[in-house]
Formats: structure tokens, sequence, C-alpha cells
């Protein structure tokens, strides 16, 4: 998971957004004690690093629960060691403890 570097809250600009009634309930009861405002930063922070091409997660081989054999149908990078899957290659799709999925490249889940 990615570790955003906080700003001071008196740098920050004010934004006003509206928020249905219920979403807003779920990010509280979501955000404990870093609070909803500090989570909708983080959720945003994530969408611009995944729509910018900046954002390269970063798991644990303990974090993978399942792999599933499959081509690249285009070039990848390895979740695990960043390594490069290059388009048509041989990979590995894994299934994580958080719920997402992932490719590895064979090589990062076993070290010759």
């Amino acid at each position: 998971m990615r570790t955003l570097t906080r700003t001071s809250t008196t740098e920050m600009e004010v934004t006003s957004i509206r928020l249905e009634r219920s979403l807003k309930d779920k990010l509280k009861e979501l955000s404990g004690n870093q609070g909803y405002q500090a989570l909708i930063r983080d959720i945003l922070w994530n969408y611009v690093h995944q729509k910018s091409g900046d954002y390269r997660p970063q798991f644990a081989l303990s974090d993978i629960r399942a792999t599933l054999e499959a081509v690249a149908r285009k070039d990848e990078s390895c979740a695990l060691t960043g390594k490069l899957i290059q388009e048509g290659e041989p990979m590995l799709l894994a299934f994580t403890i958080y719920g997402d999925l992932v490719p590895l490249s064979f090589e990062s889940v076993n070290p010759e």
C-alpha cells in the first residue's frame, strides 16, 4: 500500500464538496482514527497516481493468496519486483489479500 506524505492543513486550500449523507457516514465509518477528510484525500491521491501512470502498487509475497497463469496482452510491471513483463510474455495474475488482481513475473514467486 502506498504511504502518502502528509501536508499540514494550513498549507491546504479549502474546497467544498457535496456528498450524500450515507456516503459521508460510510466514509466516517471506514476512516477510523484518521478521519474521513484524510481518507478522501488518500482516495483522490490514489486516483491521480493511477490515472497519471505514477502508481506502482507494492506488495509482499505474503500478500498473495492465489495465482493464475496468463499471457501479458500489453507491457506490465511485476507488483512484487517492478520487473518489466513484456507483451506476449507468460506471467501470473495474482489475487491479493486486499482483493487486488496484480501481474507477477514467474521469477518473483519462484526464485531460482
